[in-house]
């Protein structure tokens, strides 16, 4: 059977090949290096899917720089071995036990779809995220606990969402401590978690400040 892969659209053939002329160009001794010593990030990202969340952009990193693992609402499950298959955890467990990456970042952002979507869902308002057969609603249920959380405190949908994708974020970042090779880096200061949310309208990036118990502009 022929395969249904097709050759790219000619836009991105000709952003790919501006990019060679130019930017592979003038790092070529770079490139050569991360091809000959292999990649040694110090830093994970876990972010969303989102196409307005560029983290390399934000942080002004450069190709090398981060291990990023990107997903729907950059949610992290808890740990969970067994036979299903596990992307965002195996990409975690790569990062830590084999990278050695000493700072994880899960990064929310806001207006996400993805917890719109969750929220919609629970709220009865998208029963197609509700079936068995919705990857996307049953990756979501890894949301589900903060919609009963802030649907109890009340608000609009618009701030109850607001208030999901910090708690979203907050929920990964707990769900990584069950990861018995995530918890006892942490807890020898091998490793620091960090949880940050970008508003995408302003360009306001937010991290958690333990001691204030919320999100406190960088």
């Amino acid at each position: 059977m022929m395969s249904p892969a097709k050759p790219l659209p000619s836009s991105l053939a000709s952003r790919y090949h501006g990019w060679k002329a130019t930017s592979f160009q003038e790092n070529k001794a770079w490139y050569a290096r991360l091809a000959q010593g292999g990649q040694h990030p110090r830093t994970m990202i876990i972010s969303c899917c989102d196409s307005r969340v560029h983290a390399t952009s934000i942080f002004g990193a450069d190709t090398g720089d981060f291990f990023i693992h990107r997903n729907i609402a950059n949610l992290v499950p808890p740990y969970a071995p067994n036979e299903d298959y596990h992307g965002t955890s195996a990409a975690v467990e790569y990062a830590i036990t084999a990278l050695g990456v000493t700072n994880l970042i899960v990064m929310g952002h806001s207006l996400c779809g993805g917890v719109q979507g969750c929220h919609d869902m629970c709220s009865g308002k998208a029963p197609a995220l509700e079936e068995a057969t919705s990857f996307v609603g049953r990756w979501m249920d890894i949301l589900r606990p903060t919609y009963d959380k802030v649907s109890k405190e009340g608000g609009s949908d618009k701030e109850q969402v607001s208030r999901m994708e910090r708690e979203g974020i907050l929920a990964s970042i707990e769900n990584l401590m069950t990861f018995p090779f995530i918890s006892e880096r942490v807890e020898s200061e091998e490793l620091a978690l960090h949880a940050v949310i970008l508003d995408i309208s302003d360009g306001t990036l937010e991290q958690y400040e333990p001691a204030a118990e919320k999100f406190i502009a960088i």
